[in-house]
C-alpha cells in the first residue's frame, strides 16, 4: 500500500491522471467534471504555518445528504461526566471483554474519561472493543482529531482521503470533520483513542536535542488517493457536540478522486520512535518520550500529550531506574499495548488503563521498589514492552458509561501495601 511521507507536508496525489488542477484550486469547471471541495481545519484568518487545509476533487459534494436525525443506537449519556464529585483516587482498569456478538468500531467505542469539551479544549478517552467491519456506513466528528491506538488486531481504515492499514505498535490521527470507515484485519480488534477538542497535534519541538531524536517527520504517512464510484447506500453517522447523529447517503462518501493540502488523516509506526535517555544517571522526566503534543497558549503546558514507554536500553548507573515516586501537575491516562510496564510487577494488563489525576501520588509498587533497590545495575534492554499515556493538564472526569464501573480494579491502592518506613 503506498503512502505520501512527511508530516503536515502538503501533498498532492491522484487517483486518475488529470483530476488535480494545477492553474487554480476552484476552476470554474473542475479536471473530469469533478466537484471541488475545500476541507478547513483551522480559521482562514490562521498564520501561514498553522492554516490547515485541503482541497479535494470528487465526484459528489459532501452536501448531498439528507437531513441528520439522532442516532439512538449509542446511549448519548455515555459522553458525559458523571455527576458526583471526582475523587482523588487512583484508579485502575482491567481490559475489556471481546466483543463476541457483532459489533463495529462505532458501536464499539466506550468513552472513559474526559476533561474538557468541544468549545473548551480537552479530550474524551476511549477503549475500543469491534467483532465486525462497519458495513456500508462511515463515521466523523465535527468535535475533535481521533488518535487511535490499537493493542489487539489490525485495522484497515477507509479515509475520504484513501486507505490506511495500521497494527498494534502503530498509531493513526483522524482529524475532526473527516468520514472513515474501518474493517477489521482480523476477528476482533480492541484497543484506545482519544479525541482531542484542543489544538492539533504536532510533533514537539526539540529544543537542545537538537535535529534529530524522537519521532521524525518523515516517518508520518498520508494515504494516497482513491475513490469508490458505486450507488451503494450508506448510512453516515456523525458526532456533533457530543451527540451522535446519523444521514442517509445513496453513495459511498469515499469518493474524492484527488486532492491536495496540510489537512488530512496520518499515520505513524511507534517502533521508529527514536528513543532518548539518560547515559550516566537519573531517571529521565517522561516529556523525552512525548511523540505528539496539543499545545495550549502556554508554552510547555499541553492540552494533550502523547507519550510512548517502548524498548530501551536502560544504563544509567547509581540510580533508581523505574519511574519513580511522584507528584504531579499533569493529570495522566496509562495504557499498556503489550508486555509489562516497567512500574508495576501485576495487574497493570496489556488493554488495561490506570489514571492518576493532577497531584495524585504513583509510582512503582512494592515488588517493583523491592527489586530496583536490590539489583546489580549493568546495560539492560527493556524489551517485548511498549506502555503509552494520555496526559493531559487538565483533570479527566469518569464518564456515566457504566462500563467504567464494571471493569474498574478497586483493588489498586494494594499495590503500594507493604512498603515500609525507612528505619535509620
Amino acid at each position: 500500500m503506498d503512502y505520501l511521507s512527511g508530516f503536515k507536508n502538503t501533498h498532492s496525489t491522484s487517483a486518475i491522471p488529470g483530476a488535480l488542477p494545477f492553474q487554480q484550486n476552484s476552476p470554474q469547471i473542475a479536471p473530469l467534471n469533478l466537484y471541488a471541495e475545500q476541507l478547513s481545519g483551522s480559521a482562514f484568518t490562521m498564520p501561514r504555518d498553522k492554516n490547515l487545509r485541503s482541497w479535494l476533487y470528487r465526484l459528489l459534494p459532501s452536501v448531498a445528504h439528507k437531513k441528520f436525525s439522532p442516532y439512538t443506537h449509542f446511549d448519548q449519556k455515555k459522553f458525559l461526566c458523571k455527576e458526583e464529585a471526582i475523587s482523588p483516587n487512583q484508579q485502575r482498569w482491567m481490559p475489556l471483554t471481546p466483543a463476541t456478538d457483532p459489533v463495529d468500531f462505532v458501536d464499539g467505542l466506550e468513552p472513559f474519561l474526559r476533561n474538557g469539551s468541544p468549545q473548551n479544549a480537552g479530550s474524551i478517552v476511549y477503549l475500543y472493543s469491534a467483532s465486525s467491519s462497519m458495513k456500508n456506513r462511515c463515521f466523523s466528528s465535527a468535535d475533535g482529531d481521533f488518535l487511535l491506538v490499537p493493542q489487539d488486531g489490525s485495522l484497515l481504515i477507509t479515509t475520504e482521503f484513501g486507505k490506511l492499514e495500521i497494527a498494534p505498535t502503530e498509531i493513526c490521527v483522524i482529524p475532526r470533520g473527516i468520514k472513515f470507515f474501518i474493517e477489521l484485519l482480523s476477528s476482533h480488534a480492541t484497543g484506545y483513542a482519544i479525541e482531542n477538542f484542543g489544538e492539533p497535534f504536532e510533533i514537539p519541538s526539540l529544543g537542545p536535542i537538537g535535529a534529530n531524536g524522537l519521532a521524525n517527520a518523515r516517518h508520518f504517512f498520508a494515504p494516497v488517493a482513491a475513490f469508490e464510484k458505486a450507488n451503494t447506500a450508506f448510512t453516515w453517522i456523525h458526532k456533533f457536540q457530543d451527540h451522535l447523529y446519523k444521514t442517509e447517503l445513496d453513495h459511498n462518501p469515499m469518493n474524492v478522486v484527488a486532492w491536495y493540502g496540510n489537512y488530512y488523516p496520518y499515520k505513524y509506526d511507534l517502533k521508529l520512535f527514536n528513543t532518548i535517555g539518560t547515559v550516566s544517571f537519573d531517571h529521565p522526566d517522561p516529556s523525552i518520550f512525548t511523540v505528539l503534543t496539543s499545545p495550549t497558549q502556554t508554552p510547555g503546558l499541553a492540552n494533550v500529550d502523547f507519550v510512548i514507554f517502548p524498548e530501551r536500553w536502560m544504563v544509567a548507573e547509581g540510580t533508581f531506574r523505574p519511574p519513580y515516586y511522584h507528584r504531579n501537575l499533569m493529570s495522566e491516562y496509562m495504557g499498556l499495548i503489550t508486555g509489562v510496564y516497567d512500574a508495576k510487577a501485576e495487574g497493570f494488563m496489556p488493554g488495561g488503563g490506570s489514571l492518576h489525576n493532577a497531584f495524585s501520588s504513583h509510582g512503582p509498587d512494592k515488588d517493583t521498589y523491592q527489586k530496583a533497590v536490590a539489583q546489580t545495575l549493568k546495560p539492560e534492554k527493556q524489551q517485548g514492552t511498549l506502555a503509552f499515556m494520555f496526559e493531559s493538564s487538565m483533570v479527566f472526569k469518569p464518564t456515566q458509561n457504566p462500563t467504567v464501573d464494571e471493569v474498574e480494579d478497586t483493588n489498586y491502592q494494594d499495590c503500594w501495601k507493604g512498603l515500609e518506613m525507612a528505619d535509620f
